[in-house]
């Protein structure tokens, strides 16, 4: 006695053996079964996937940025509390008419007790290149240390948004753990 799966599979065998093909996806878009059924039920599994699937990855993406902009906030907040200097210069449009490099190194060198001995400045023209103007002056500082010297340079390239510090060179002075003379190159374009 044959089973129906054995009855089957030696149907399929007799339709190889015999070379004859199936060919079950002929005329396919002609089978009102498609279109009644299939196209519906797929129509139906959208949502359901949209539902399951891809809204709780949503979720997780937000809350893992949600988490991210939490932790930036904190870490906002705690560099404001340690160094809110940085806010001096925010909103300083109004002030900075025109821009020179004394007044612009003695105000930051100030701030971060450099005294007017301790360095010199000496500026070039102004010159026009590519139809841009820009001014190059050199600033050597003869003793610092390096955090004043860092909190120094970030702060006057943070203050005026067209200069830049084209070349740092910082020569430890010997005997002594943390002091250096500060040779910088800088250029204001205007």
């Amino acid at each position: 006695m044959n089973s129906k799966p054995d009855v089957i599979i030696s149907a399929l065998l007799l339709c190889l053996k015999n070379d004859i093909r199936i060919d079950i996806m002929k005329d396919i878009h002609k089978n009102p079964i498609l279109y009644y059924i299939v196209v519906p039920v797929l129509i139906g599994i959208w949502p359901l996937l949209v539902w399951l699937v891809y809204l709780p990855e949503t979720e997780k993406k937000w809350d893992k940025e949600k988490a991210q902009y939490e932790k930036a906030q904190k870490v906002i907040e705690k560099i404001l509390t340690i160094d809110p200097e940085r806010l001096d210069f925010s909103g300083s449009k109004a002030k900075s008419a025109k821009f020179d490099y004394t007044n612009a190194v003695d105000s930051i060198a100030s701030q971060y007790r450099i005294l007017a001995t301790d360095y010199t400045i000496s500026s070039r023209p102004v010159v026009t290149s590519g139809g841009r103007k820009s001014q190059s002056a050199k600033v050597i500082i003869k003793e610092i240390d390096i955090v004043r010297f860092a909190k120094f340079l970030s702060t006057i390239q943070l203050r005026w948004a067209n200069l830049q510090c084209t070349q740092v060179k910082l020569t430890k002075k010997k005997g002594l753990a943390d002091s250096w003379k500060v040779d910088l190159d800088f250029k204001y374009y205007f």
